[in-house]
């Protein structure tokens, strides 16, 4: 059973979160708190996984700093990119369905991350400095690919892709390619 802490500023959407985490197989409401008092009710209720609808105004990188070890599942709709490192778990639209916000509880307590297309980080903008090539031969990495099935699916010279794993490698700080698979899907770089 996941334990679910609701955090919300409006009482309404608070409630709303609430009710609907009740209805869900496999999920209990550890508790529903205000945005502003987040941080420390999560540290009282040591929930499973905390699910914060985000207003536009408000700040979650505070806060999220204070909970390091609970994984954080925020409904908003604010750049996923920046929320991922500030440490959430999870980024979806305040609009997401039912089964959507089931199947990302479920994931998030699994401590995996949490995106949709319509909340996917654009890969020309990671934080990692990597061009849109070298992100393209990381996610084929990811795929577990030689270089030889890489460059054949690319179209270009082993020789090269084994010089875009290597700029890759630096770039991320990587030491192997599992370790680069790693950074690459903490930075939002990729996506598995």
């Amino acid at each position: 059973m996941i334990s679910v802490l609701v955090a919300a500023a409006s009482f309404v959407v608070r409630a709303g979160l609430k009710a609907l985490v009740e209805q869900m197989p496999g999920c209990a409401v550890a508790g529903s708190v205000r945005s502003a008092d987040l941080a420390g009710h999560t540290l009282e209720l040591h929930p499973d996984v905390v699910l914060w609808h985000l207003g536009p105004d408000e700040d979650a990188a505070t806060t999220l700093h204070h909970m390091p070890d609970r994984p954080v599942l925020l409904l908003t709709q604010q750049p996923a990119q920046e929320l991922i490192r500030a440490g959430a778990r999870g980024v979806l639209p305040p609009d997401a369905t039912e089964i959507q916000i089931a199947a990302a509880l479920q994931a998030t307590a699994a401590d995996l991350i949490v995106l949709t297309p319509d909340t996917a980080l654009p890969t020309h903008q990671t934080a990692s400095g990597l061009t849109a090539r070298e992100t393209e031969v990381l996610r084929l990495v990811a795929e577990g690919l030689a270089n030889k099935e890489i460059a054949y699916r690319l179209g270009i010279s082993e020789h090269t892709v084994k010089f875009h794993v290597s700029a890759l490698l630096g770039k991320l700080g990587a030491g192997s390619r599992a370790e680069a698979i790693g950074i690459g899907i903490r930075q939002g770089a990729i996506m598995l």
